[in-house]
């Protein structure tokens, strides 16, 4: 088809046209009829967000999708594209991607009127049909719509009364395309009200210019919740004008959390080789953003972002291959002492309450890996909430001796392989408890079991943990009360 050139070659070709809504819809049914993933790389909403925007699609509808940040909500619109058919014809010079058979506008028109069938077409790929606007305040409805141009009225010496003086604007020049307003709250009331015609009676008007001009877009919508107190809101006609509100999500396991890390991770061949993550650490990475969603010194309405995961695992390897960089090592793997280099990851991705304010970031961060870690510990190791009395047995009993007995262990943040191994085998019945109740584990995942008992015990105060310069102190509780030096 790519090989036509002109109209009458294209009707001769059987071409028929299509709006945007029907192709989307018929290519999505060919999908479905192949059992073919359509939204490829969006994990974890397998059940509830992509049906809901097939139904969409299938309905013919205009979509907007509701949700907190960092919830897929662009990368869902992105994927439409694949939808579409590979390519488009439209007539040669056009802005408005004015389809052959159907031609909306007056440069159009007047091509098709002046050489008939010898029309000039070309072909648009579906990759150019896509078209995308971030709502902000400074937008104008000639942004989006268009306006008269007085240079464009000068250069072809036309009256302002022709409409051939009009510079469309990004809607317009979205014919035939899919067309993305993200943050669609942002976008003044008076703006957002020069969008009712277009999504339903299909007509705009520019400066006194009434245009029957039906375009034919599928529009997306992207909204946080958090914006309709903050900042805006979507106008109730426009709201009544768009045909599905989808609601996203964040994940809502683990496993699924990992997957969406695993993928999204920007991370080298050299560090992947060099860096080894054990299930446990990545794990109580991904358990961080559930206690931060849960948090009360986190804005709830604000969200976590899925990319808090993400930046932390990268600056998670990164910490480990800093480590081994600087011992020259060529491996390591993840210690949790490590997490300390994900604090700058979380502090940027989170908003505080007032209390969260006052507790200060780091601190909320540091914190949030300790809950992280009491989370998960019950179901490696005996729970340490439930060691009620001295006489019962306590198979932490040796460990807790050893720090009794006045003994401190300094976990450095940039010990080598050699040297953190030597910190935590040292410690009496710290290696016989993970061997006892984690026998699976060997090398590296042994020594992050060892350092995550300490962890433990230190967040049900059984030891005390300090933070150093560069590194972690763990000693005996009694000991570092009075301690007044």
């Amino acid at each position: 088809m790519t090989e036509i050139k002109t109209l009458g070659e294209l009707k001769k070709s059987g071409y028929t046209p299509k709006s945007i809504k029907d192709e989307l819809r018929d290519n999505l049914i060919e999908k479905l009829q192949k059992n073919e993933s359509v939204f490829e790389g969006i994990l974890g909403y397998e059940d509830t967000v992509i049906p809901d925007v097939e139904r969409a699609i299938l309905s013919k509808h205009n979509i907007n999708l509701l949700g907190l940040r960092g919830q897929a909500k662009t990368r869902i619109a992105r994927l439409m594209v694949n939808l579409l058919d590979e390519y488009m014809p439209i007539v040669e010079g056009s802005e408005m991607n004015d389809d052959p058979l159907l031609p909306l506008s007056r440069y159009a028109k007047d091509i098709i009127a002046e050489k008939g069938d010898k029309t000039p077409i070309t072909w648009v790929h579906r990759s150019e049909r896509y078209a995308e606007k971030l709502a902000t305040p400074d937008v104008s409805i000639a942004d989006l719509i268009g306006d008269v141009d007085p240079i464009k009225a000068a250069n072809l010496k036309l009256s302002y009364a022709d409409e051939r003086v009009i510079h469309y604007g990004i809607i317009p020049r979205s014919n035939r395309c899919i067309f993305v307003i993200n943050e669609l709250p942002d976008l003044q009331a008076r703006i957002q009200v020069a969008l009712f015609n277009i999504l339903q009676e299909g007509d705009i008007q520019i400066r006194g210019f009434k245009l029957r001009m039906p375009l034919d877009i599928q529009f997306m919508f992207t909204a946080n919740p958090e914006d309709y107190t903050n900042r805006g809101s979507i106008v109730t006609p426009l709201k009544d004008r768009i045909g599905s509100q989808i609601l996203t999500h964040y994940p809502k396991s683990r496993d699924i959390s990992k997957q969406i890390t695993l993928q999204e991770a920007k991370l080298t061949p050299e560090q992947k080789e060099k860096v080894i993550v054990t299930d446990l650490a990545h794990d109580l990475l991904e358990q961080i953003a559930f206690e931060a969603r849960d948090s009360e010194f986190i804005d709830e309405k604000s969200g976590v972002s899925a990319r808090l995961t993400i930046t932390a695992y990268e600056n998670l390897v990164s910490t480990a291959e800093r480590r081994a960089i600087i011992n020259g090592e060529k491996q390591t793997h993840v210690r949790l002492s490590d997490f300390m280099g994900i604090i700058p990851a979380i502090t940027g991705k989170v908003e505080m309450v007032y209390e969260g304010e006052q507790e200060g970031a780091a601190i909320v961060a540091e914190n949030l890996i300790g809950d992280a870690v009491k989370q998960l510990y019950n179901s490696y190791f005996p729970a340490l909430d439930k060691l009620k009395t001295a006489s019962e047995e306590n198979p932490y009993k040796t460990i807790i001796d050893f720090f009794a007995s006045s003994n401190e262990v300094d976990i450095m943040a940039d010990a080598s392989n050699e040297a953190y191994a030597d910190s935590l085998k040292q410690i009496k019945g710290l290696n016989k408890l993970v061997k006892r109740y984690q026998p699976q584990a060997s090398g590296f995942e042994q020594l992050f079991l060892m350092e995550f008992v300490l962890t433990g015990l230190a967040e049900y105060s059984k030891l005390s943990k300090d933070k150093l310069d560069k590194g972690y102190s763990f000693k005996d509780l009694f000991s570092s009360i009075v301690d007044f030096d």
